[in-house]
């Protein structure tokens, strides 16, 4: 093993910055549902013009009480706004959100086709990674994909 993996793996062990990364995971873990949800219904309003609770609840594949009682948590958090029997809008702020999530879960997916990976399952995996990658590997890929497009 070389020193400078040697370096990196004795700073890992070291509790301050293990802490630090478990709480970076925590935080993302925190914001995966809000911007899950932001990214879809930005999706449905341009896909149908509109979002609903019962499009939400299908899409996700959960039932109706569980999107309404996050659509109130994001309400709260003034990423959307709706009335009862109506549709859900985004916000600026939720509107930007989704704008943000979509980017990310465009890029990682690029990068992992980019890599071999089939589009399904890049889609699929970008899903989950897209929360917890962080700005500064985000501009990695951005510039990997970059210098492949050229």
């Amino acid at each position: 093993m070389d020193s400078n993996r040697k370096k990196t793996l004795a700073a890992e062990r070291q509790p301050a910055a293990r802490a630090e990364r478990f709480r970076r995971v925590r935080d993302a873990h925190q914001s995966e549902t809000a911007e899950d949800y932001v990214e879809l219904i930005a999706e449905l309003m341009e896909e149908k013009g509109e979002a609903r609770l019962v499009d939400l609840a299908e899409r996700f594949g959960v039932t109706k009480a569980t999107v309404n009682n996050t659509i109130q948590r994001l309400q709260r958090d003034g990423f959307v706004t709706s009335e009862p029997y109506r549709a859900i809008f985004l916000t600026e702020k939720g509107s930007k959100l989704a704008e943000l999530s979509r980017e990310r879960h465009i890029i990682v997916r690029d990068l992992l086709v980019s890599l071999g990976v089939d589009a399904e399952t890049a889609d699929a995996d970008a899903e989950g990674i897209e929360h917890h990658v962080s700005k500064a590997t985000l501009d990695a890929f951005r510039k990997h994909l970059a210098k492949q497009r050229r």
